[in-house]
């Protein structure tokens, strides 16, 4: 979004309208978030109509560079995999990819974005759920992945979608997720006009923050990705913690632009 080619005033025109969605998200019940999260993006559209998600045509070779990252993420963890989980799949892309790899891949979305012209692989199943109650037996996953997800989830809801892929994951398995860093962020339309998130980015995380929530939830352990690549040994995630501490410390504007490379994302394994 750093790039975006409209005019001060579209950028503002957008920032308010979302800002405003935003905050009736924020305000909204449990049992209101559900219709909410099917409509709200309508409205932002409908709204904002030089919005760049509405005005972008991927190509098919920018869309298969953005798979072949995404893959990179699970290099080396597909392997065995029977059952594969992702969370907000969109168009599905990059699960029709793992179908390759795996035994089954369950998409899992609050709406059906593949498009009438989509044909997914006879081990591909798409479940449209309400944002909480998911009907997948427990146990029944060994790999579970999101990817700029967690970041839309509303702040009491995050707790409860962990524990909900907690139990999905056997014994052992993993959840493997990336979302936006805080330092670096806002990453959402608010960038242009705050040093927090007020857009449809709820909450950006720092590690710390990310360890502890999955410390809490019972994940028996967990393990960051730098550069591209996991990183299971205690070293790399004891100092990816120790410099986050040090980059706290700086002043925010300081902070955010040494953050743009060091910290763009907070990509984490957590283990059952």
């Amino acid at each position: 979004m750093s790039d975006d080619s409209r005019t001060p005033e579209q950028l503002r025109r957008h920032y308010e309208v979302e800002r405003e969605l935003a905050q009736r998200l924020l305000n909204s019940t449990r049992a209101e978030r559900t219709a909410l999260f099917r409509t709200l993006y309508d409205e932002l559209f409908a709204r904002v109509p030089d919005h760049p998600r509405k005005l972008r045509r991927d190509s098919p070779e920018t869309i298969k560079k953005a798979v072949a990252a995404r893959m990179a993420l699970l290099q080396g963890k597909l392997e065995g995999v029977q059952t594969f989980i992702e969370f907000a799949p969109g168009d599905c892309t990059l699960a029709y990819e793992v179908c390759r790899h795996v035994n089954r891949v369950i998409g899992v979305d609050i709406s059906d974005q593949t498009g009438a012209s989509s044909k997914a692989p006879p081990n591909f199943e798409l479940v449209v759920y309400d944002g909480y109650n998911l009907n997948l037996p427990d146990a029944s996953a060994d790999l579970v992945f999101s990817y700029q997800f967690l970041e839309h989830l509303h702040p009491d809801d995050i707790e409860e979608h962990f524990r909900l892929v907690h139990r999905l994951l056997r014994p052992g398995g993993a959840y493997i997720f990336s979302t936006p860093h805080r330092f670096s962020g806002p990453h959402d339309i608010s960038r242009f006009f705050t040093d927090t998130p007020t857009g449809f980015h709820f909450k950006e995380w720092t590690y710390a923050e990310m360890t502890a929530m999955l410390k809490r939830i019972g994940f028996r352990s967990s393990h960051t990705y730098r550069f591209g690549k996991p990183r299971p040994c205690v070293c790399w995630t004891a100092a990816t913690l120790f410099l986050e501490f040090l980059f706290s410390l700086l002043p925010r504007k300081l902070q955010r632009r040494l953050s743009s490379r060091i910290f763009q994302a907070v990509t984490m394994a957590a283990i059952k």
